[in-house]
C-alpha cells in the first residue's frame, strides 16, 4: 500500500530560516510542498521518510535565499495491482460503489466489478447483490458506512496541472474546463467479484 520513492528536487530556503539546522528548514519545505499532494504517475504523497543527499547551496543575485539540492525518500501511498484493501463504501451511483479508506477516496468499483447479479436500488441509491441460495434469492445491500474488501484492479492519473488557453478555445471551452477541475488526480479502480471479497459481513459467521 505505501512505497518509498526516492525523488530530487532544488528546495529554496528564505533567510530568515538560516538560523535553524538546515535539514529542519529542508524537511518543513519538502513537506510544505508534497505532503496531501498526488505525483503524476508516483502516486499520494503522504510524508517525508528522509534525506540521503544534500549538494551544496547557492544564493542567487537578487535573492537572498539559498537553493539546495536535495535527495530525498518520501512516504507515498501507491498500491500495486491485485492488492488487498479494506475500506469503508462512501456513497453508490449508477458509476459503481464509490470506496473510502480514510485518508483517500477516490476509489470506485464499477457495476461490471461487483458480486453478480447485481442491481442498483434506485429507492435506496445503493448497490444490491442478489445472492441465490436453494431457498431463493436473497438481497444483500451495501449499505453506506459498510467496511468492504476490495482488489486493486487499475489506476488512473490525470494531469490536473495548468495550462493556458489558446486564443481560440478560450471562449468556447469554459464547460469542458469545469469538467476537468472536477476530475481526481488520481483515481483506483476495484472490483469484489470473486469469493471472500465485498462487505465484511457477508462473510463473517454473524
Amino acid at each position: 500500500m505505501f512505497v518509498l520513492v526516492e525523488m530530487t528536487d532544488t528546495v529554496r530556503i528564505p533567510p530568515w530560516q538560516f538560523a535553524r539546522k538546515l535539514n529542519e528548514s529542508i524537511a518543513e519545505e519538502l513537506n510544505k510542498k508534497l505532503a496531501n499532494k498526488v505525483v503524476y504517475n508516483v502516486g499520494l504523497c503522504i510524508c517525508l521518510y528522509d534525506i540521503t543527499k544534500l549538494e551544496d547551496s547557492y544564493i542567487f543575485p537578487g535573492d537572498g535565499a539559498s537553493h539546495t539540492k536535495v535527495h530525498f525518500r518520501y512516504v507515498v501511498f501507491h498500491p500495486f495491482l491485485d492488492e488487498i484493501l479494506i475500506g469503508q463504501i462512501k456513497s453508490c451511483s449508477q458509476d459503481g460503489v464509490h470506496v473510502s479508506i480514510g485518508f483517500f477516496d477516490d476509489i470506485v468499483i464499477p457495476p461490471e466489478s461487483l458480486q453478480q447479479p447485481a442491481k442498483f436500488d434506485e429507492a435506496e441509491q445503493v448497490w444490491v447483490w442478489e445472492y441465490e441460495t436453494e431457498e431463493g434469492a436473497h438481497d444483500l445491500y451495501m449499505d453506506i458506512g459498510e467496511e468492504i474488501r476490495f482488489r486493486v484492479v487499475d489506476e488512473t492519473f490525470v494531469d490536473t496541472s495548468p495550462t493556458g488557453p489558446s486564443s481560440a478555445e478560450a471562449s468556447t471551452s469554459n464547460a469542458a474546463e469545469e469538467v476537468q477541475k472536477k476530475e481526481a488526480p488520481y483515481t483506483l479502480v476495484g472490483s469484489i467479484s470473486e469469493p471472500g471479497l465485498g462487505l465484511l459481513s457477508w462473510w463473517t459467521n454473524s
